[in-house]
Formats: C-alpha cells, sequence, structure tokens
C-alpha cells in the first residue's frame, strides 16, 4: 500500500476527517470491504441453512435474499458510523457487519419460532442497544477480559461444530453415502491451506484477506471439478430494492430477551474496537461522544437491518487491524467501501454468484474463521490473572454453558423461552460469569 499512501502527513493519516482523495481512498476503502466481506456474509448462509432455505434446499432465494440484505445493511450501518446521524455515530473509519456473536443465539430462536420471531427480535435488541449507549461507558466494568474473553471462547466453540458439518457436505447429506466423502473434505483442504500459506507467507492485503482468497481458490478447484452450478445467477436480477418486513416480523419473548442480552455483549465489543481504532490509528484514547455515538448507531444499524430481514450489525474488529496496519483513519476512506457494499447489496446476482459455491468449499473458510473466533478468546483470557476465585467462575461458567449446548435435552422440561435461551450455551455462561464476577469477593 506504499503507493496508495504517498504524499500523506502523518497528521493527515491520523486525522479521521482528512480525505486522501479517489485515487488513494478507493483501493482503500475495498481493502476494508475485502478484509470483513467473507465474515460479514457467512451469517446469513449458516442462518439460513440451519432454518432450511441454505445449500441444498430446494429453494435458495431466501439465503440470496440474506447475503444481499447483509452486504446492503452492512454499507449503511457503516455509513451511519462514517457520516453520523446528529448524535449518532462515531465519525471514525468503523466497518460495521453481521457480528458471529449472534449465531448461537439466533439459530435455536429461528428453528423454534421461526424468521419472523427473529426480526422482532433484532428490531427490540436493536432499540434496546440504542439506548445502552447512552450509559455504556457506566457498565463497562461487568464484562473485564475474564468474562468477555469467556464469552468469545465459547462463541468460537459453539461454531466449530457447523465448519465441520459444511466441510463433510453439509447437513442435507448428512445420514448419506456421500456426506464426509474426500471429494468434500479436498475442497474445504484447499481453502485451509491457501488461507494458512497466504496469512503467512504473504505481506499487506494478501495476507489481510487470505481467507477470502482461500475460499476463491477452493471455488475454481471446485469449478473445475464440475461442482459449481451458475444456474441461480442466470435466474437472479440485477437490480433488487430490499423489502421491508420480508419475514413477517412477530415479537416473542424468548427471542427478545436473547436479542437484548446480545445486545449488551456487542455493545462492550464495539466499545473495544472504537477503543483500538483510535489508539491504533491516532494514538489518542477514545472520546466519551465517540463511544456513546458509535454504540448508539450499533443499535440503529441493527433495528433497520430487522425491519427488512437482516442480521443484526455490529463494528468489524478485523478492520480495526487494517487500520493499525495501513495507518490510515479517514472515515472518508470506509465511507468510500460502504458505498461498495451498498452497490453489491442492490445487485441480487452477487448472492446469487456466493450461493453458487460448494458447501464444502465455505467450509473451509468457517473452520478457520471460527476457530479464529475461539482463539481471539483464549488470547483475551491470557490477560487474566489465573488465581482460585477466577479460575472457579471460568470453571461453572463454562461448563454450565458448553455442557448445556452439548446436551440439550437435559432441558426438556423447562419452559419455551426459558428453553431456547439456555440451550445456545452462550447466553447462561455470559451471565453465570458476570453475575459472579460481581458478587465473588476479589482475591489477594
Amino acid at each position: 500500500m506504499a503507493d496508495n499512501l504517498a504524499g500523506m502527513t502523518p497528521e493527515q493519516m491520523k486525522d479521521p476527517n482528512y480525505f486522501p482523495g479517489f485515487a488513494k481512498g478507493i483501493p482503500l476503502g475495498i481493502q476494508h470491504v475485502l478484509a470483513m466481506f467473507v465474515s460479514n456474509v457467512t451469517p446469513a448462509i449458516i442462518v439460513a441453512g440451519a432454518v432450511g432455505f441454505g445449500f441444498g434446499s430446494d429453494d435458495i432465494s431466501g439465503m440470496i435474499y440474506m447475503i444481499q440484505m447483509s452486504m446492503l445493511f452492512a454499507g449503511f450501518a457503516t455509513l451511519i458510523q462514517t457520516i453520523g446521524l446528529g448524535p449518532v455515530g462515531a465519525k471514525l473509519p468503523i466497518v460495521q457487519g453481521t457480528s458471529f456473536a449472534f449465531i448461537p443465539v439466533m439459530i435455536p430462536i429461528a428453528i423454534q419460532f421461526g424468521m419472523g420471531a427473529l426480526m422482532g427480535g433484532i428490531i427490540i435488541g436493536g432499540i434496546f442497544h440504542f439506548f445502552l449507549g447512552t450509559f455504556i461507558g457506566k457498565i463497562r466494568f461487568m464484562m473485564p477480559p475474564l468474562v468477555t474473553g469467556l464469552v468469545v471462547l465459547m462463541i468460537g466453540l459453539a461454531l466449530v461444530k457447523v465448519g465441520i458439518q459444511y466441510s463433510a457436505g453439509g447437513v442435507p447429506l448428512m445420514g448419506k453415502p456421500e456426506y464426509g466423502t474426500m471429494q468434500h473434505w479436498g475442497l474445504a483442504l484447499v481453502v485451509i491451506v491457501v488461507t494458512l500459506g497466504l496469512k503467512f507467507f504473504t505481506k499487506g492485503m494478501l495476507s489481510v484477506a487470505a481467507v477470502l482468497l482461500g475460499l476463491l481458490a477452493g471455488y475454481l478447484v471446485a469449478l473445475v471439478m464440475g461442482d459449481v452450478s451458475f444456474a441461480n445467477v442466470g435466474r437472479a436480477a440485477w437490480f433488487a430494492p430490499p423489502k421491508f418486513n420480508h419475514f413477517p416480523i412477530e415479537f416473542n419473548t424468548a427471542a427478545i430477551i436473547g436479542m437484548c442480552l446480545m445486545g449488551f455483549v456487542s455493545a462492550i465489543e464495539t466499545v473495544g474496537d472504537i477503543s483500538g481504532i483510535t489508539k491504533g490509528g491516532a494514538g489518542r484514547e477514545a472520546t466519551d461522544r465517540e463511544l456513546t455515538g458509535g454504540t448508539m448507531a450499533d443499535g440503529v444499524g441493527t433495528a433497520i437491518a430487522g425491519a427488512f430481514g437482516a442480521l443484526p450489525n455490529t463494528s468489524f474488529s478485523q478492520n480495526v487491524g487494517l487500520i493499525s496496519m495501513t495507518g490510515v483513519m479517514s472515515r472518508h476512506v470506509v465511507t468510500l467501501g460502504a458505498i461498495f457494499l451498498i452497490i453489491a447489496g442492490l445487485v441480487p446476482k452477487f448472492g446469487a454468484v456466493i450461493s453458487s459455491m460448494p458447501i464444502a468449499v465455505l467450509g473451509g473458510g468457517v473452520i478457520v474463521m471460527f476457530g479464529m473466533v475461539a482463539a481471539a478468546g483464549a488470547n483475551l483470557l491470557s490477560d487474566v490473572n489465573w488465581n482460585r476465585r477466577n479460575m472457579m467462575i471460568f470453571a461453572v461458567a463454562i461448563s454450565v454453558g458448553l455442557g448445556l449446548q452439548l446436551e440439550p435435552g437435559a432441558l426438556q422440561h423447562m419452559p419455551a423461552t426459558a428453553k431456547v435461551l439456555m440451550t445456545s450455551g452462550l447466553l447462561p455462561a455470559a451471565v453465570i460469569a458476570i453475575v459472579l464476577n460481581l458478587i465473588i469477593p476479589q482475591e489477594d
């Protein structure tokens, strides 16, 4: 990126309001899109597959629509962050997208109560998230590294099963001879090997976009093998606007509680990302206005997305690292990336091309991504003082959370709302860790 940054002074690179011009801004903006693209659309694919209109189903138009909305509303939510709407928005180079954190909670809600109930929960959760922004700084103490590390680790552990299932051929093939064949595993391994090679043996954008390029490599191998069908691409339109109430909105208690609790977790993550951007890019602490506006923007973006059939939006941590790497703090650069996402989200053929990717190819990328989520949780936990108190809190929280996730039948006599929330594993682990951390006295 040296050529793109030539002529910019250190002061300009640290200034969020500086615009380097289109010649430098467009490549930098596209970099941000490439860094977050796969992580942004993957949750929509996973939720669609869990509900029954994903890979292997007779009609995947719902999945294509959700992929399209993931791009469109990630772009809109990013614009709210970079440009701002009054007090809403940090006016910093923050990239928004669909978070993996919500998946373990969204899947049981969608399966048990339907997509309409999930969207209702997302809307209310987004509104709750918005109001959290007004006092987020005062409750940050409730999420020390012990709690945040556990939550992130649980997210990764809850999702790694999905990567294995996809790499073996996907849920529709489970129980059939085709499941787990080397044809599927071979494609997943191509993605993993190429991703690792690019990540550790290249620099710059090749390393940053390693997962995306690994998926493209697997896609090309599948294309040569004749495993790719472009039938849905041909049928997809060139332009389609978002549809309000695409999944008829319902308001369900379990969905609302689940999304509000996850909004709390997401808000703390956003505060960390904003702090990381200002420290890494500008060498300063984030202001209260930036933290409040950024968190409120999370909630607004999420609530609007839910109204049109999209999933919750939050700040993307991988783009924080990209800003530290390039040193360019310009929010206008990220605005250009957001415009690119919006354009892609209005063109269903983009979503159709993504949906033509064999599920085993996606599985290879998912193994890497969800494994990295778990590794990020372990990294956060490395900052914890592992005395008896903290070990006991961690032990009880992860035992209950992971145990309920692995054995949901143990909750068969619970009310439907409690059962859905607890089988995620993530929410009970987070609540136990937060409560025990608040009530158990500190140990010398």
